[in-house]
């Protein structure tokens, strides 16, 4: 076997638990009940927000993206005729007014000891380029595409790749 096939395998079988970024002090972390603007503030540095129920417990309820952000200060210019229920969430109307009122309640996430290949395929599944880590509830780490792909450049550093035995 080619030593690469080797170092993507054995990176496939790490748990979340080593690769994840750890420093929970470090992450996007807001309550569910804290202020749009302050939610913004933060998404002005970075491009989402883990909501948790409070900052102590750190129960992980929701997620707010740039993009749900997108659609809650654009103007809302409705049609005298509108099919369906319209999103009225809209900081223009006062319609939304904490971070609970714009996150998404469905929440894609993996747990610490779950395979790197488990959460990659998840990622695959549903589009995303992060997954909160979770531990009974609890937000514990955050685990990026971006880590993921410096994680397996640094050991392909470390354990240069050869060519295939015909080479």
């Amino acid at each position: 076997m080619p030593k690469q096939n080797k170092l993507i395998s054995d990176f496939y079988e790490l748990k979340a638990s080593q690769l994840m970024d750890k420093r929970v002090w470090d992450l996007p972390i807001i309550a569910e009940k804290e202020d749009i603007h302050h939610v913004l503030s933060i998404l002005g540095a970075r491009n989402h927000i883990w909501v948790v129920n409070n900052k102590e417990d750190k129960e992980l309820v929701g997620v707010i993206t740039e993009h749900d952000v997108l659609s809650i200060l654009a103007p809302k210019h409705l049609p005298s005729y509108v099919f369906g229920m319209p999103d009225i969430r809209s900081i223009q109307h006062g319609t939304v007014k904490t971070a609970e009122d714009v996150m998404a309640h469905k929440i894609i996430s993996c747990n610490p000891d779950e395979k790197i290949i488990d959460a990659l395929m998840r990622m695959v599944k549903y589009k995303l380029r992060r997954l909160p880590v979770i531990d009974d509830k609890k937000l514990v780490g955050e685990l990026t595409l971006h880590q993921l792909i410096r994680k397996y450049y640094g050991a392909t550093q470390y354990h240069p790749m050869v060519e295939d035995e015909e080479g």
